[in-house]
């Protein structure tokens, strides 16, 4: 008569094979972790570099339209271009200039301007026509968040430049390029510089 041996497996056996099941697990999850961080992270800088470069294309085509007419008021008249240092504070916006309409017809001329608010938002402010009446108040549109620093320089006539427009001993309407400094919340910072047709 034959003896068929039946042996299963042992408690030790067992326990071994969950142990490296729950070892492939936990590796299994902290990389599923990891890969899901890194996408997350991945949309958030996208979608903030898409910010600010719809900002970018915004401010520039704003700028690139500036007008060297200055605005009549009730009682007074100001300059196409004026512009202060970052963190002076005062009425009106950082800066402020006239601008042409654009050449899609799909805006008018009007004076514009930019500044940067105490929640860290660069706003877009928008007079409804040149001409500014004493009860004329801009709408203004947060166009760029999480911004700590908004600082345009105005380069003169002699070629040096200035914090401030207009700035003293220069007659010129509007500068011949500014740089614009632009310092986001999460440390990035970003200059550029535009011609201007003064």
């Amino acid at each position: 008569m034959n003896h068929i041996n039946h042996r299963g497996f042992t408690l030790i056996e067992l326990m071994t094979a969950l142990l490296i099941l729950a070892l492939l697990a936990l590796m299994s999850h902290r990389g599923l972790a990891t890969v899901l961080d890194t996408r997350d992270h991945a949309r958030q800088e996208t979608e903030k570099w898409q910010r600010v470069s719809a900002f970018l294309e915004r401010f520039e085509r704003d700028i690139m339209l500036a007008s060297p007419r200055p605005v009549r008021t009730a009682d007074s008249s100001a300059p196409p271009w004026r512009g202060k240092p970052a963190g002076v504070a005062g009425n009106g916006p950082q800066i402020e200039f006239s601008r042409f309409a654009s050449t899609d017809n799909m805006d008018v001329a009007r004076r514009l301007g930019y500044h940067l608010n105490n929640q860290g938002q660069v706003e877009l402010w928008i007079w409804p026509a040149l001409d500014v009446s004493p009860e004329s108040v801009p709408v203004r549109y947060a166009v760029l968040s999480n911004v700590a620093r908004f600082e345009v320089d105005y380069l003169g006539a002699i070629l040096n430049w200035e914090d401030t427009w207009p700035a003293a001993g220069i007659n010129v309407a509007i500068p011949k390029a500014i740089r614009l400094r632009l310092v986001l919340a999460s440390g990035e910072d970003i200059v550029r510089i535009y011609a201007l047709s003064s």
